[in-house]
């Protein structure tokens, strides 16, 4: 499938005082690699995403939650993310 901007991510956390990451959820039928996928926020710019915010995506096709990160945001404002880490 693709990203519907009719669908958009959630922001549920904004960064405080406009240091450290925002969060966001997003649910969708689309499975964590799709999501990652170059630019599959084409309006993550608009929505106010920034690198390094995190995102969880509720997968209902599987069902399964992934943790991602704003990787990029393009000169056209789309968001790429990537998948998270702990340590």
């Amino acid at each position: 499938m693709t990203y519907d901007t009719s669908n958009p991510p959630q922001c549920v956390v904004p960064a405080v005082g406009g240091k450290g990451p925002a969060i966001w959820t997003y649910e969708d039928g689309d499975d964590d690699a799709t999501v990652n996928g170059a630019d599959y926020f084409t309006n993550g710019e608009v929505l106010g995403m920034q690198v390094g915010d995190v995102v969880f995506v509720y997968d209902t096709a599987t069902p399964k939650t992934s943790f991602h990160y704003v990787s990029a945001i393009d000169s056209d404002g789309n968001a790429t993310v990537s998948f998270g880490a702990v340590a």
